[in-house]
Parts: structure tokens; sequence; C-alpha cells
């Protein structure tokens, strides 16, 4: 019977990713008898009252739970799978009251929709307070990677901030494009466009196929990871190289490195090749 309970319980838990309140539990059909004796055979930890905990359960979820809480903003962006530009300084969550700690960044209540089971505020709502709280860029890559995915459209959020003092962060959501495949050409894209140079993103060129980016109408540029190494890829690339060499366009590639840490020098180098210098 005791083994049927803890059986019981670890799934409860896990279905509420590992940490739920006393009366989660319950209403998923446990009793306190139950959980008392989860504590007991140390199946389960209670790090605070009314709270119980499987071994190895995320310090985050066990901290919104804490708070009675949802984790937020760039909190909840690796739940979601979104782009990030730097993890989590300090907590970002949400809560109905006003009594988080003030080691934590406090995002408004209410929500757009209502939570799910896990200690997660819904996508509209983290990507809406990470536009409010964070740096352009952080921000930007945020919302373009769910936009870019499916999962939220520019039309909503425009909706969602109305009125003359929201529309710094519509200009951050008006700079959204579609198509990006990935975080650094994202990066990248705003890299080019702030220094005023006239940008294309996923240009298909005859005989070529999609380039990332044609800058000034004629310089390529490709932003390559891992997988451009490999030998069969490798070798593809190099005969686009020399396709569109052909074709009178001018080709340069970068990797994640270069546009993340070095962006002023190849920045520099882009511009060089655009003046028709060579920066050495």
């Amino acid at each position: 019977m005791e083994k049927q309970s803890n059986t019981n319980l670890i799934s409860a838990l896990a279905r509420h990713g590992g940490v739920a309140t006393a009366s989660q539990l319950m209403k998923a059909g446990l009793t306190k008898a139950e959980l008392a004796t989860g504590v007991v055979a140390n199946t389960v930890a209670r790090p605070a009252r009314g709270i119980y905990v499987l071994p190895g359960a995320s310090a985050d979820l066990v901290l919104a739970r804490r708070c009675r809480a949802l984790l937020t903003c760039i909190s909840a962006a690796t739940y979601y799978h979104l782009w990030l530009l730097h993890p989590p300084e300090k907590p970002h969550l949400c809560a109905a009251h006003r009594r988080l700690p003030d080691s934590i960044a406090d995002h408004r209540w209410p929500l757009a929709e209502a939570a799910g089971v896990l200690p997660y505020a819904p996508l509209k709502d983290v990507l809406l307070h990470a536009l409010r709280c964070r740096p352009r860029l952080e921000a930007l890559v945020l919302v373009e990677s769910a936009v870019n995915r499916g999962e939220m459209t520019i039309e909503f959020l425009q909706r969602r901030l109305p009125g003359n003092r929201n529309a710094p962060l519509r200009s951050i959501v008006d700079q959204v494009e579609p198509g990006a495949d990935s975080l650094v050409e994202t990066l990248a894209r705003v890299l080019f466009r702030s220094a005023g140079l006239e940008v294309e993103t996923q240009v298909r060129l005859e005989g070529i196929g999609y380039v990332d980016f044609l800058l000034e109408g004629f310089l390529v540029i490709e932003i390559d990871g891992m997988t451009h190494l490999e030998k069969s890829q490798f070798k593809k690339d190099r005969r686009r190289d020399n396709r569109a060499l052909m074709d009178g366009y001018l080709v340069m590639r970068y990797f994640y490195e270069d546009v993340v840490f070095r962006s002023e020098q190849m920045l520099a180098e882009i511009r060089g090749v655009l003046s028709g210098r060579v920066i050495i």
C-alpha cells in the first residue's frame, strides 16, 4: 500500500515538473496521509510548508512554487525554446500578490491568458514581459524566435502594446523579420542595419539558392554553423561561392564567434570590401 502511495505521489509530482503544492497534489487525488508518507520515506522533500519536491527538480521551479508565482521573461525562455542572448542574472517571476523578494525581477499581473500546469507564464506574457524588461536586442531575439516558429504574431503583440507610452516597444516588434534561422542571423541583421547598410535577408539567387544576407546588392554574407565544416557541406559551399563570383557577387563567410565576439572587426572587414579596399 505504501509503495503504491509513493508511486502515485511521484507520478503526480512528475506531471507538475517535479514540484507542486499540497493543494495541487490533493486535486490530483492524493491524500494528506500519502503526502506525509512520502516525506517520511524520503521519496519527496518538503522544503517549505505545503511544497513537495522530487529529487533533482529544477531550482527555478521550486522557487516559483515557494513564491506562489510563475517564471516569466528570460527565466522562461529555455522552457519555450526561445533564443536567449544572455542567461538570467536573477529569477524573473510574476505573481498575483506583491510579496516577492527584492532579489527577484517582479513582472506585472494579470496575464493575457491562464497559465498551464507548470509554473510558467504563458508564452504571450513571457514575450510581453521581455519587451518591457530587457534591452532592445535581447527582447528582439526572444520575440523573433517565437514569431519564426509560428507561435506568435507581430499583430498580436502590437495590439497588446497600445498608445504613445508603448511606442518604443512596438518599434522593437517592428524590427522582427520572419525567415531568420538562428539567433546569430538576427544579431547580424541588426548589426548591418544599424551600420546603415542596405540589407536583404534570405535572398534567392538564380543557380545558387538562398543566401543569408545580400549587402548593397552585391556582397553575399553567409553565417556558417558547425555543419558547414562537414566535408560534403564544405564542398557544396565552395561551389556556391564560385558560382556567386561568376555571377558578379562577392562572398564573405563568418561564424557565430565573429558576430557575437568580434562584430566591430567583422563590420570593418565588410565595409572595406564594400568600399573596394581590403582590411589587413
